[in-house]
């Protein structure tokens, strides 16, 4: 733990000085308390995302899907990205960090819907970009909106594209009769307790009071359970990403 808490502070010391150092106390766990370790909790979980990348590695080097495409493994490498992210945030707690923590996501976010729209829906790239600047878009204007003086449910409503994605595109694969909406829709399904659990972190913060810990709070299972999503989402990039006609493969996932 004391190496862990060495490289992170390492990092840490090596942003340029100024409003990046800002502390940001945005959950339960945390508090206002500014200690490295003040959401233990909160940042092993983190591991769980290590856990979801290793397996799918697992898959893809194995060569699941019949081929060991770069694009999968590029995915699979963001995914421990994220978790990286999200632990230095957790720790670190401040401006810098909270960027390491959501800017992977929102970029796996992007990449994965212009995957499934050059994968699984055999979009030229053009077509496939366009789809993704437009989600982009509608993501960056659902971050503007406001209620009362802040972010709306808790600053989750950004993730709300992503979750109507997953069950959108997943329902629109079954039709398809593609493999791939099983994981994809049912990945949705659990983002969506995901983000429901992330939003209820701060109001239902005194009700998670542990005798001998503390408050927990309902973050950490954002956590495990957006890992279960990726591996499900990155399952179904190893399995039926490849070039090969799909439709008549039965689906293992």
């Amino acid at each position: 733990m004391d190496a862990i808490e060495t490289l992170a502070r390492a990092l840490d010391d090596a942003v340029p000085p100024g409003h990046w150092h800002q502390s940001i106390f945005s959950y339960c766990e945390r508090g206002t308390d500014a200690q490295f370790w003040a959401e233990p909790i909160n940042a092993v979980t983190n591991g769980a995302f290590y856990v979801a990348a290793l397996a799918a590695l697992f898959l893809w080097l194995r060569g699941a899907g019949g081929q060991h495409r770069i694009v999968d493994l590029v995915l699979i490498v963001l995914v421990f990205v994220i978790g990286t992210g999200s632990f230095l945030f957790h720790t670190l707690a401040n401006r810098w960090s909270a960027i390491s923590d959501t800017a992977p996501i929102g970029l796996f976010m992007l990449l994965y819907f212009g995957y499934v729209l050059n994968r699984f829906f055999r979009l030229n790239w053009f077509l496939s970009l366009l789809g993704m600047a437009l989600f982009a878009g509608i993501i960056w204007q659902t971050l503007t909106l406001r209620c009362g003086n802040g972010p709306c449910w808790s600053a989750s409503v950004g993730y709300l594209p992503a979750l109507v994605a997953l069950l959108g595109l997943g329902l629109a694969l079954a039709w398809k009769r593609h493999p791939a909406w099983r994981p994809i829709f049912f990945g949705g399904v659990v983002f969506a307790l995901s983000l429901t659990l992330r939003s209820v972190d701060r109001s239902l913060c005194a009700s998670t009071y542990l005798q001998g810990y503390g408050r927990v709070g309902t973050h950490f299972m954002w956590h495990v359970l957006n890992a279960t999503l990726l591996y499900l989402l990155l399952r179904a990039a190893v399995l039926y990403g490849g070039t090969k006609d799909v439709d008549e493969r039965k689906s293992t996932v």
